[in-house]
């Protein structure tokens, strides 16, 4: 029996070492890798330190031409829209990977239904930021509700598992596509969209992804961040009232609230959109225009 013992000990404490240095191996191919989510949220993480910063998924991403606002207001912007981080979820945790090092002077959060609709696995975009865990509490209180947060503390190795080939693939492809300022444009589609289509108003709100909204708004003004929430043009028409929960924390919390999507901006334009949900290049930058100047005023204010 004290051999089993031994030889079990023996295995763990190999298992546990192998467990360590391949995750150290794995943070160094993160930290160097160029895929397509790695490096930018490695910028947030070690280098952004603009006076603006844009958090969202894609439709932050391609629809925020970050050169276009920044002459606009006339200090630095940078688009830290990630594609795939999906809600409010993935969007807390990284704008608390930016607070680490950097504190903007104005924080805009592209918001949609995703951030306050239930969904059956809302934490699933969570995991890219696995690497993150124990930089910071607020970012471990995510994979904490999400019921992830022992699994990858057992293994810091299971950390990398989500994205590991993405990373390693990232070695010798740079799928760094941007204009060094965080925008990433779609381009010209073949067909434009031509069904415009309604979405109905949610019938169940998720009261975490609202706690997470709540969070993110109390992390900005704690650190005496100016927050915008704002929703970018689709190419759909929405219920009356479509995004009031949302709106309801803005105005609570003093927020700013710019919801171009309700408003049918650019509805009689199709050909500014490459689906139903993304403008295309052209398309971002006209919606870029008329957002820098909206967001001016409001920070003129």
């Amino acid at each position: 029996m004290k051999k089993l013992i031994a030889s079990i000990t023996v295995i763990c404490v190999i298992a546990f070492g192998l467990d360590r240095l391949l995750s150290y191996v794995m943070w160094q191919v993160n930290q160097r890798s160029h895929d397509i989510w790695s490096y930018k949220i490695k910028y947030l993480y070690n280098d952004a330190d603009q006076d603006v910063i844009l958090f969202g998924t894609s439709r932050c991403n391609n629809h925020y031409v970050s050169s276009i606002i920044a002459d606009s207001l006339g200090i630095s912007v940078y688009n830290g829209g990630i594609s795939s981080s999906h809600n409010i979820f993935a969007h807390y945790i990284a704008l608390n990977i930016l607070l680490q090092h950097h504190t903007p002077k104005v924080v805009c959060l592209e918001l949609s239904a995703d951030d306050f609709q239930k969904e059956a696995d809302a934490f699933s975009s969570t995991n890219i930021f696995a690497p993150y865990i124990n930089k910071s509490p607020e970012i471990d209180s995510v994979f904490r509700v999400a019921g992830t947060y022992w699994p990858f503390m057992i293994s810091h190795l299971y950390r990398f598992n989500n994205k590991a080939c993405e990373n390693l693939a990232g070695l010798v492809l740079n799928w760094e596509k941007d204009d060094a300022s965080g925008y990433q444009p779609i381009q010209r589609p073949a067909v434009f969209p031509d069904c415009l289509e309604k979405e109905a108003k949610a019938e169940i709100i998720d009261s975490q992804k609202i706690d997470f909204l709540q969070r993110f708004i109390t992390q900005c003004q704690r650190r005496g961040i100016r927050l915008v929430f704002m929703v970018s043009p689709k190419y759909t028409k929405v219920a009356p009232g479509y995004y009031d929960a949302l709106k309801s924390v803005a105005e609570s919390r003093g927020v700013p609230f710019l919801d171009y999507h309700s408003a049918g901006l650019f509805l009689s334009k199709p050909q500014l959109f490459h689906d139903s949900s993304h403008l295309w290049d052209e398309g971002a930058r006209a919606y870029s225009l008329l957002f820098a100047s909206d967001l001016k005023r409001l920070l003129e204010r």
